[in-house]
This record gives structure tokens, C-alpha cells and sequence, in this order.
């Protein structure tokens, strides 16, 4: 904690300027007056937030925009600094009035008061990292990919850099996969990857089959391409190879869609015998198996990928989005066959042109650096402890949901419809994913998808606390909350 009261607290609460700017002067001012001198540590971020009020992005935006002035520079695992300027330099003046005029990135504070924003339960993207250490590593990430910023803005070659792609064999290689170089690419996103594959190997008016539960993105893409999507029931244990059989047997589909591990939305993750069984059923009818890896980096010591059981026949994806943040819209697909790579690479030039040779850089320096695997390892508790509170205050047993995932499976009580149940929780402002969005084939089942990424950890404990108490009052209820 602060010592209170501290000196920089009612000249950042008075300025008119976002806040960020107004410690960023802050730290300007006292330097000029010489109260900080080049060596001296600066308030904890975590800390300066909360004597604030504010939220704690905020207080880092100011700390990188005092940075980006020269004023400040931060050390891995030891805090933030006055920086000792080198002879002859100056540190950068405050931005121009047109830069400052740029609305904060959080909503305006009120003196004396915090407006507490909702939780977003609907979007499922990882928990935010807020380890001020880690955060710190990030940055200095992204300030060595600077260094070359002329080289990442060109044009770069197809399907990403040597260094790129060898960056997704590294970690591919995490999963257990053993991905040969020429058979991977760098996509720009899961989305774009999902696309090039389904209009490699099917053309409208043909079947693809998938979990009865799906991605909606899937259900969007193969609208667009005019492709029919068959969904096939599941179990406990994820799809059931017997429905499977049968669709091959009656309908050929081109390919077989799925999401084995963390499934979204119902967080399935299927058991090696079960992939074996899928498979061997899409082997003996010659169906390719487009395996959406999303969520596979997550689980410790989780089932090893389709591909990895089957690479002459699994188009694999493995998104950086849902790993380590939702923004860094990197892929890795890797294609069965040399051959095939031809195919896709024709079909992503046509829609996509290349991936962000800046995005792509970042996401490799993080891969190479460890600053990937502790940011993953961040993901990783921060779910783990959302979950653990969810089992605690959600009805145990109608939950679907895994340690490792970020979203979580509701079936609703016998009382409750979806529709109700997410009118009634979106008056107040906590939105939530009706079953509609997911399924393919069959009538929706009642329940709900939650997601526990979108907000702090104290926001999405308060939604959390929120839905279980919808959830004990019948519906007849539900006029309190309108």
C-alpha cells in the first residue's frame, strides 16, 4: 500500500486530462522539481490503482506513456524506475494536444467514487494478465520487435518468416506434435485458417459434419461457402463414433469439424481412446479431420492432438487467441501433406494476403523468450481459480466445465428457460451466450455458456454471485430484476 497521504494522489485526482496522462505529468513534475531522481523506484502499479480507485490498466497506461516519454523504464521481477538519461538526451515532451484529446481506454472517474463496470460473461477470451513483472516482460517483447519495426512493416514471405514458422513448430512441439516446417503456415487468426481449410476440400453444396454443439464461427464460414453442416450428438466423452459411422455411411461428408479439447462451449475434452475411435472411422471413409486446437495449450498433461495420432490426416489449427489474449490473432495451421499446403496457400492469399508480420514477430519473440509460456502459465491459474469459485457458488452438478477452461457449460433448472434466464441476468448487465449460438443440428438444448475472462477476477466473482442467485429463485421472480 501507498503511504497515505502520498503527494502524487490529489494532483492526479485534480487534473482535468484522462488519467493516464495525468500521471505521466505527474512523474514529469516531480522529477523537474527534483523530489525524483534518476534510480528511484516508483509506486507499485497494483498499488498506485488502488489508492486511486482506478482500475489497473489505467494506472499502466500511465506508467508506458511516462515510459514512451524517456521517463521511466522498468526491470523484469524488480519494478519501475527513474530513468538515468544518457548524456545529451532529453526526455520527450507531453503529447500534443491532439493526442491528448484521444478518449481514455476505461471509463471517465468520478473524485471520491469508482463506476464499477459489468463483467462481460459473454465473450470468451482469456483471463487479462495484470503480474506487473509480467507485464513488464511483455513490453520488452514488443520493444525488441520495435528494433526492426521498417523490417516488420514490408511485405513479408507467404505463410510467415523462417523464424515464424520455426516459432510454431517450438510450440506446437509443447502439445506433442512434431510438425514438419513445410507443412506449416502462419495464419492471421483461427477464422482466416478455419476458412482456407473448408474451401480447400469442399464446395457448395457438400456436408461437413461437427459437434451438435459447436463454434459459432464454424456455423458462420460454412454459410458463406454454401456448405451443409450435419451436427453429431454428443456424449460424455465427446462425439459418439456410432453417429459418426453412420453419417459417413449415409452422407460421405467431405470432412469431420472438431474441438476435442475444451470444447466450446460445453469444455468436453476427449479421451485418447475416443480420438483413436474417430479416427479409424474417418480413415476407412476417407474423411479429412479438421482438428480446431483453440484451447489445447491450456490442460497440463492433457490427450495428445489428433494430428499428433493421425498427421497424415488431420488439418491442424492452433490459435495464440484463447492461449494468451484474445488480440494476438496468430494461427498455426498445419496440413497433412506436403501437397496440400499449395492448396491452402492459394486460398489464403485470395482472402487474407499474409498474416501481420508485426503480430507474427511478437508472438514469436514471446515463443522464443519464455515470456509465451508465462503468460500462459498466468492463464492457466487465473482460470483455474475462477473456475474453483464457480463450482462454489454455481449448482455443481448441472455445470459443465474443466480446471483449465475459461468458459463454463450451464444447463438450466427444469423452471428456467435460456431466453428468460438471459433476459433476466441482462438487466443486470451481465450478458451471457444462449445454446442457439452453438447448436447445429436438433433443437436447442436450455442452458447457457459463461465465460470468466472477461473482467477482473472481482467483477466476474460478483456476476458469478449474481447468476447464483437467479438461479435460486424461480422465474416468477425474475420481475425484481427488471
Amino acid at each position: 500500500m501507498l503511504p497515505s497521504p502520498h503527494p502524487w494522489l490529489s494532483p492526479i485526482r485534480s487534473s482535468e486530462k484522462p488519467r493516464y496522462l495525468a500521471i505521466a505529468d505527474v512523474i514529469a513534475e516531480e522529477l523537474r522539481r527534483g523530489r525524483l531522481t534518476p534510480g528511484d523506484r516508483l509506486p507499485p502499479q497494483r498499488a498506485l490503482a488502488d489508492a486511486l480507485e482506478l482500475d489497473f490498466t489505467t494506472v499502466a497506461r500511465g506508467y508506458s506513456e511516462a515510459r514512451r516519454r524517456g521517463l521511466i523504464e522498468s526491470r523484469v521481477g524488480n519494478g519501475t524506475f527513474v530513468r538515468e538519461l544518457p548524456a545529451g538526451e532529453t526526455a520527450m515532451p507531453e503529447p500534443a494536444r491532439s493526442d491528448r484529446m484521444i478518449p481514455p481506454p476505461n471509463p471517465p472517474v468520478t473524485r471520491g467514487a469508482r463506476r464499477r463496470w459489468p463483467a462481460d460473461l459473454s465473450m470468451n477470451l482469456p483471463p487479462e494478465i495484470d503480474d506487473p513483472a509480467l507485464v513488464a516482460q511483455m513490453h520488452q517483447g514488443l520493444v525488441e520487435v520495435a528494433d526492426d519495426l521498417v523490417g516488420v512493416l514490408r511485405y513479408q514471405e507467404f505463410g510467415g518468416a523462417p523464424e515464424d514458422r520455426q516459432a510454431g513448430v517450438d510450440w506446437l512441439a509443447r502439445r506433442g506434435l512434431v510438425a514438419p516446417l513445410d507443412r506449416l503456415l502462419v495464419c492471421p487468426g483461427t477464422h482466416s485458417a478455419l476458412l482456407a481449410v473448408l474451401g480447400s476440400l469442399a464446395k457448395a453444396g457438400d456436408v461437413i459434419c461437427a459437434e451438435a454443439l459447436a463454434y459459432p464461427g464454424l456455423r458462420g464460414l460454412a454459410a458463406q461457402l454454401g456448405l451443409e453442416l450435419v451436427g453429431l450428438p454428443l456424449d460424455a466423452d465427446g462425439i459418439r463414433p456410432d453417429a459418426f459411422a453412420e453419417l459417413c455411411r449415409i452422407r460421405a461428408p467431405k470432412a469431420l469439424y472438431c474441438n476435442p479439447t475444451l470444447n466450446n462451449p460445453t469444455t468436453i475434452t476427449s479421451s485418447q481412446e475416443r480420438r483413436v475411435a474417430l479416427i479409424e472411422i474417418a480413415r476407412h471413409h476417407n474423411v479429412a479431420i479438421i482438428e480446431d486446437d483453440a484451447y489445447g495449450a491450456l490442460p497440463v498433461g492433457g490427450p495428445p492432438p489428433l494430428a499428433a495420432l493421425a498427421p497424415d490426416l488431420v488439418f491442424h489449427i492452433a490459435g495464440l487467441a484463447k492461449s494468451l489474449g484474445a488480440g494476438l490473432r496468430i494461427a498455426y495451421l498445419v496440413a497433412p501433406e506436403a501437397r496440400r499446403i499449395w492448396q491452402l496457400s492459394a486460398y489464403l492469399r485470395a482472402t487474407t494476403v499474409m498474416a501481420s508480420p508485426l503480430t507474427a514477430a511478437l508472438a514469436t519473440r514471446w515463443i522464443v523468450d519464455g515470456t509465451a509460456d508465462a503468460m500462459l502459465d498466468f492463464v492457466r491459474a487465473e482460470a483455474a481459480a475462477r473456475q474453483s469459485y464457480a463450482r462454489h457458488v454455481l449448482p455443481v452438478s448441472d455445470t459443465g466445465s474443466k480446471p483449465e477452461a475459461f468458459h463454463l457449460w450451464l444447463p438450466l433448472p427444469p423452471d428456467w428457460s435460456r431466453s428468460s434466464f438471459a433476459a433476466t441476468l441482462r438487466a443486470s448487465d451481465i450478458g451471457l451466450v444462449v445454446s442457439d449460438a452453438f447448436t447445429v443440428s436438433g433443437p436447442p438444448p436450455e442452458a447457457v455458456r459463461v465465460c470468466l475472462g472477461g473482467g477482473s477476477a472481482a467483477e466476474v466473482r460478483s456476476a458469478l454471485d449474481k447468476i447464483a442467485h437467479t438461479l435460486s429463485q424461480p422465474p416468477e421472480f425474475a420481475s425484481a430484476f427488471l
